[in-house]
């Protein structure tokens, strides 16, 4: 592991903020980029790491807006329970920012074990934040007892998720039930600076976005109050999303929602999805990619009995980037926005999160030409080296 210093200096980075500024130098401060240009320098006399990167691409850490930080699942009963999320898991993926929140089970999980992870994970090195809430309304598990209470009272706390729509494990909430946490989410946003967003789990109920629509036709709750999310996870779905998008909304898609896995037949391959989404002329901007990270994924008969399941995994993140550019043949400032500067925007933490420039957060990641992993910084602090963690969490076995 590299000796620590409050001073890094990085030389002939090719930085894509995601802009592409070409090859510069930065200078890293405690956890912060102090400055940015050719010929950059530490203070004098202080104590300064150097890393040159003879001119490989930096671009920003991925942030991920749908993580299950402290596991997911348990629809096929208690032991298919997902474990909680170590942070070496995050770190090789190139993800420096997460927000973590429950999902089907919102009764032996809680908000206040999350908001637990939460800080030990940002302790750790990362900078994370949670949503309060889980599948089912009206019920939605909370903290103070309110949503609106827990955006504004708990610092972590940045909206609502992941409340379920359009699928046989909601609560079968009401409109009104959906208009209502809507607004709880909305003002605590307000009143406390933050997002206010509902972060909502799309199933695969003929419904699709109809009840969003609903909620915002009359203007009143902007549309962009809302992330639904696994879009892509079927073709009808996916498609009714350009017209939410085109209107203003986000549609996110899942990275590891992937149509060659067991029980997602049908859905449309994420890199393909960003693509397929500009060509239909939904704006880039509006178009964000999580990783469901940590969570089931479980696998339904045809009666909705599950029958498997297995476990999201953030690397599906950097592989779909890669294919974004690869195989869809997408520019990399492109590509790189879609899981950086939009997901930071609709979370309303840019421009700290989301980008690389003097006074932003020193979160970026470093890739080869072939589109290898190979850097990782979080928070001013290395934590990836050729590939491999090199900072652990407390209870992680060191390699």
């Amino acid at each position: 592991m590299p000796e620590k210093t409050f001073f890094t200096l990085i030389r002939h980075a090719h930085v894509y903020a995601p802009e592409d500024l070409g090859v510069t130098d930065f200078l890293i401060a405690g956890e912060k980029i102090a400055a940015m240009g050719s010929g950059v320098e530490a203070p004098k006399g202080a104590a300064c790491r150097t890393v040159d990167l003879a001119g490989a691409r930096v671009l920003p850490g991925f942030i991920d807006s749908h993580v299950h930080m402290i596991g997911g699942g348990g629809e096929g009963g208690p032991h298919t329970r997902t474990p909680e999320l170590l942070l070496s898991k995050v770190t090789v993926c190139g993800v420096t920012t997460l927000a973590g929140l429950l999902g089907t089970d919102g009764v032996t999980r809680h908000v206040e074990s999350l908001l637990a992870k939460a800080r030990a994970l940002e302790t750790e090195g990362l900078s994370t934040y949670i949503y309060t809430g889980a599948y089912q309304l009206p019920d939605t598990p909370t903290i103070t007892g309110s949503v609106r209470k827990d955006i504004v009272v708990i610092d972590k706390c940045i909206g609502a998720g992941e409340i379920a729509m359009s699928d046989h494990r909601s609560g079968q909430p009401s409109v009104q039930d959906y208009r209502y946490i809507a607004a709880q989410a909305r003002v605590g946003g307000m009143i406390s600076g933050k997002a206010g967003l509902i972060n909502m789990h799309m199933g695969n109920g003929a419904d699709g976005l109809k009840v969003l629509f609903a909620i915002t036709e009359s203007g009143e709750i902007p549309k962009t109050q809302f992330l639904p999310t696994h879009m892509n996870r079927k073709r009808s779905l996916f498609e009714e999303g350009f017209a939410w998008a085109k209107a203003g909304g986000y549609i996110d898609i899942t990275s590891g929602i992937n149509p060659e896995d067991p029980g997602s037949q049908g859905a449309v391959k994420p890199a393909t999805a960003v693509r397929e989404a500009l060509e239909a002329g939904v704006p880039l901007e509006r178009i964000t990619m999580s990783s469901d990270g940590n969570g089931s994924m479980p696998v339904f008969d045809a009666a909705g009995n599950p029958i498997g399941v297995g476990v999201g995994d953030e690397k599906t993140m950097f592989t779909e980037f890669r294919d974004m550019v690869e195989k869809e043949k997408l520019p990399i400032e492109q590509a790189i926005q879609v899981l950086t500067a939009n997901v930071a925007k609709a979370m309303q933490i840019y421009p700290e999160k989301g980008t690389v420039g003097a006074g932003r957060d020193a979160d970026f990641i470093v890739i080869t030409e072939d589109f290898l992993l190979q850097h990782v910084w979080a928070r001013g602090q290395q934590m990836v080296a050729d590939g491999k963690p090199i900072v652990f969490g407390t209870f992680e076995p060191k390699e």
